[in-house]
């Protein structure tokens, strides 16, 4: 096959392959609109003439070069050229902004413009989605729930927490609707204990998810007991979610909030504890068991959550089943959990336990395993502890012989 000259002005100054959008910057050159606002997102000039450029200086299609190349693709096409597919229109602000007021009617205009804005925002690409949070749609349609749920109407909840899913991003307007805005919490768990479908109570759970990620943690502390409740009601129920994306984010939700104010005791008072053991016990994804460990590590930081962990049967022994068999992470977090309870609650039955379950067995393979300095040292620490009631295992000394590989 012969090779294909190209022309020079079709080629894009910074990618040097076929623009597919060209579009002309205020400096008069063109590039591909892929490539030059990649470019703007880091630097502020124009590539070529090194003059000054903003990403908000505005980008003009070149229509008739587009039409140009996609002629010359045709032509070519024998030749193994394909033909570069007609780009679609950038989102205009103005049009978004327009959508936005919309929201705020009543009515069927109210619901037209959410459903607009919720096809931009499942066919957009990252820059539509930008373009809508710039605009103000996720304050707008977090109105537009609050108000539903003031007047307990569910009419187009599903399409603006769907929407919200997509274009939250951690902005200091989104913190701020979150910590000033009362009934966005409350609109959220009102959503999660209806009878909704599942698809959007697993869009409001990743949402709150995202939400309390940018809370800060004198709001955090603020949180009602109820909230803590719902979320633990909602792991309870979690073979009517089906959505390992909701669970996980549930898990984030706790974990996140572990560290404010009283918030453990809240959390283990609303029995997280159990719950999360009995995720477990059901053998999750890594991902998931990672977050639980993690979990229970904060939780057992306290007395309350090591008594409740304590009470379950199947405690000690699925953090001795997972350690050394799931990853790094959940060893670290697997060990922490072992630590608390061996420093605080090693009555003489805990003690028994820990050795009957495997759980000494697996600490004294990570001393020999390939395992972080610092879990072998914790390891280590564990076993000193109550090294009088563990040093006459048979089980440990028949160990002692073998060398375990992870």
């Amino acid at each position: 096959m012969e090779e294909i000259d190209i022309p020079q002005y079709f080629m894009c100054p910074i990618s040097l392959e076929i623009m597919k959008d060209p579009v002309t910057a205020v400096t008069g050159i063109t590039y591909d609109r892929g490539s030059i606002e990649q470019w703007l997102s880091t630097e502020a000039w124009c590539p070529v003439t090194k003059l000054p450029l903003s990403k908000s200086a505005g980008l003009t299609p070149n229509h008739m070069l587009r039409r140009l190349i996609q002629a010359w693709c045709v032509a070519n096409a024998e030749s193994g050229i394909d033909r570069i597919p007609t780009p679609r229109t950038p989102l205009r602000r103005s049009a978004v902004v327009k959508l936005v007021r919309g929201v705020g009617s009543r009515g069927a205009e109210s619901l037209g413009a959410l459903r607009k804005l919720e096809e931009i925002a499942a066919e957009g690409d990252e820059s539509d989605r930008e373009c809508m949070a710039e605009a103000g749609a996720a304050e707008s349609v977090v109105y537009y729930v609050i108000r539903c749920f003031e007047e307990g109407d569910f009419g187009g909840v599903d399409i603006a927490v769907g929407i919200l899913r997509l274009i939250w991003f951690p902005t200091a307007e989104n913190r701020r609707i979150v910590e000033e805005e009362i009934g966005f919490l409350r609109s959220i768990l009102w959503i999660l204990s209806s009878e909704l479908g599942i698809s959007v109570k697993s869009d409001a759970i990743i949402l709150l998810k995202n939400a309390v990620e940018i809370a800060s943690s004198s709001f955090l502390e603020k949180l009602e007991p109820c909230f803590f409740e719902e979320m633990v009601r909602i792991l309870r129920l979690r073979l009517k979610l089906k959505s390992t994306a909701a669970e996980r984010a549930v898990l984030e939700i706790l974990i996140r909030s572990c560290p404010a104010g009283r918030n453990r005791r809240k959390i283990v008072e609303a029995g997280a504890v159990f719950e999360a053991i009995e995720m477990e016990l059901g053998s999750p994804e890594r991902k998931t068991t990672e977050l639980i460990f993690c979990l229970l590590a904060e939780l057992c930081g306290c007395a309350d959550g090591r008594q409740q962990f304590l009470r379950h049967a199947g405690g000690v022994g699925v953090v001795a089943k997972r350690l050394l068999r799931v990853s790094a992470a959940a060893d670290d977090r697997a060990v922490c959990v072992y630590e608390s309870i061996a420093r605080f609650s090693a009555t003489r039955a805990v003690v028994a336990e820990m050795l009957a379950a495997g759980g000494v067995t697996k600490l004294c393979m990570i001393l020999q395993a390939d395992c972080d300095v610092y879990l072998k040292r914790k390891a280590r620490e564990i076993l000193k502890m109550h090294s009088k009631a563990w040093s006459n295992s048979p089980c440990i000394q028949l160990y002692l012989l073998t060398r375990y590989s992870r």
